[in-house]
């Protein structure tokens, strides 16, 4: 039977383990500017799939994803034996890295929200000064001489 909630617990340390592994003991370069972000472990505890993001050096530069990736795989069974000797299960997961694209939806989704706002700004300036066309006041008032049509019920039916 599936212990979701095991496996969300063997994730959450799963995510810890290799993210301390990364920034303490492994001297590989190439892993630098990666963060874990979270961790799946599938419900009969035997993989375990490892999300990351690769952060650039400045601001201005794109990470470098690809090299990010091979010291990933290059350090895959380093982390995967700290991840036996941290959790203590007795089938240690294998590990596989999936790079996170929610940051960068997310960054999209900021843009588009930024492009939204400024038509919506767009908008009101236009409207501020706009004038309506046709008659200021379109509705039909009640003119008190007329005479109710002849031909509408009055809601006498009996």
């Amino acid at each position: 039977m599936v212990d979701h909630a095991r496996a969300a617990r063997l994730a959450k340390r799963i995510a810890t383990i290799v993210a301390t592994a990364i920034e303490h003991e492994v001297k590989d370069p190439r892993l630098r500017f990666v963060t874990i972000t979270d961790a799946k472990v599938t419900g009969d505890l035997r993989d375990a799939t490892v999300y990351y993001t690769v952060m650039g050096a400045d601001i201005d530069s794109e990470p470098d994803l690809d090299s990010a990736a091979a010291g990933l795989e290059k350090a895959k069974g380093v982390l995967r034996s700290k991840v036996g000797a941290g959790t203590g299960v007795k089938f240690t997961p294998t590990l596989a890295f999936v790079l996170d694209r929610v940051p960068d939806t997310a960054r999209h989704m900021e843009e588009l929200l930024a492009r939204a706002r400024a038509a919506d700004d767009e908008v009101a300036k236009l409207a501020a000064n706009a004038v309506p066309v046709g008659d200021p006041d379109p509705y039909r008032t009640a003119d008190e001489n007329a005479e109710p049509d002849a031909g509408t019920d009055s809601g006498d039916a009996r």
